[in-house]
């Protein structure tokens, strides 16, 4: 028979335990029946935390001074609580690479290094960041150069924070701040740059320029960040005249391979210009040296010559004669000889002589030597010992 029926349990006990004198729900009669009292259960939690703490247990009977030395441990349990959830945001930990800023009453206070730190909350404030990484900002716009031509220049900012304290207290945004003084700083550079510089080769001293610069502004305002690297990628032209942008630009192109055509051309003309020249000069300084030296040779022969003409003039004569007539008869193979009177014309064919004979020897000296070898006797007006007696009456 279940416990709950009529008359099926004279003990009046419930399966939890609760007998029928005085163990019901409220501490009342004992024909009550139920589940498990809650309040009670809570009772038993108040009176073990009222026991770790020092309070007292309470009676079953006397609900009222439980009531109070409840209330009591609940607000313990809330102190304690509460000050656990302190500590878990009063202690921080500060990394080798960071740095901590603590605000007391909103004023400085101090900036802590590495290492387990507590501050007090709320009446002091804490600001934590990174000192040693590099942080990096991009940025592209448009901008005019100096010859009035539109061009969008894209760069990147690399930067760290090296003084906290002024980082967190001296500028209410400081990263917009560097977001600022970089429009500032690029458009001074590239507004008083040329567009041939920003496209070709002045990137690299435009971007010490504006590193320079943006330092400047960045100290004016005490920021505490300092700009590591400021790196200007390649620019270009606006989308919407891209076109007539490549146009300019092939032209210039053209232009300077003309011009370096051009200086190519000269410089390998110039030198050979001037190698002709130099040996015009040398040829004109070596042909004046030998006449010159020439003239002087025949110049003192000529004097040496009257020397010994002076001292027997029918010898000397006689050998400028034949002398005469060796080098004359040298260079000619035909020889026309006249009689006296001009009556009789002689004409000697020394190239057919010489040929017909095989002699190697001068035509003059060659006729002479055959006519002495054969015996062949000249012609009178052929004989230069006759033509010397002819001369001499």
């Amino acid at each position: 028979m279940a416990w709950n029926e009529p008359g099926g349990n004279s003990n009046n006990q419930d399966p939890w335990g609760s007998g029928g004198g005085g163990g019901g729900r409220r501490g009342g009669g004992g024909d009550q029946k139920g589940p498990p009292d809650l309040d009670e259960a809570f009772r038993k939690l108040q009176d073990s935390l009222n026991g770790m703490f020092g309070g007292k247990k309470r009676g079953g009977g006397n609900l009222g001074g439980s009531g109070k030395r409840g209330g009591f441990g609940l607000v313990w349990i809330a102190l304690v609580v509460l000050l656990a959830v302190w500590l878990f945001n009063a202690i921080y930990i500060v990394d080798e690479q960071e740095q901590a800023v603590v605000l007391r009453f909103g004023k400085y206070h101090e900036t802590v290094g590495p290492g387990l730190n507590i501050y007090f909350p709320p009446i002091d404030r804490k600001f934590q960041e990174n000192v040693t990484r590099e942080r990096s900002y991009s940025k592209q716009g448009q901008m005019l150069t100096e010859d009035e031509n539109i061009i969008e220049v894209p760069l990147t900012v690399q930067y760290k924070v090296s003084n906290l304290q002024s980082f967190v207290l001296n500028v209410d945004q400081p990263e917009v701040s560097l977001q600022h003084a970089t429009d500032s700083a690029v458009r001074h550079v590239v507004g008083s740059t040329a567009m041939d510089q920003v496209l070709t080769e002045g990137r690299e001293v435009m971007a010490g320029e504006v590193k320079e610069r943006l330092q400047r502004f960045l100290d004016n305002y005490s920021t505490g960040i300092v700009v590591t690297q400021v790196n200007l990628q390649s620019a270009a032209a606006p989308r919407e005249v891209q076109e007539a942008f490549d146009d300019v630009i092939r032209a210039r192109e053209d232009e300077q391979r003309e011009k370096n055509q051009a200086e190519s051309y000269a410089n390998g003309v110039i030198p050979e210009a001037r190698g002709q020249a130099q040996r015009m000069l040398e040829e004109a300084s070596g042909y004046r040296d030998a006449v010159i030296s020439r003239a002087q040779g025949e110049a003192d022969r000529f004097s040496k010559l009257v020397a010994e003409y002076r001292k027997a003039p029918e010898v000397t004569r006689e050998r400028l004669y034949l002398e005469t007539m060796q080098e004359v008869m040298s260079n000619t193979s035909k020889v026309m000889v006249s009689g006296d009177g001009g009556q009789n014309l002689l004409y000697l064919p020394l190239d057919k002589m010489i040929n017909s004979r095989g002699a190697s020897t001068p035509a003059p000296a060659g006729v002479a030597s055959g006519a002495a070898t054969q015996g062949t006797r000249l012609p009178p007006e052929l004989d230069p010992r006759e033509v010397r007696t002819r001369e001499s009456r």
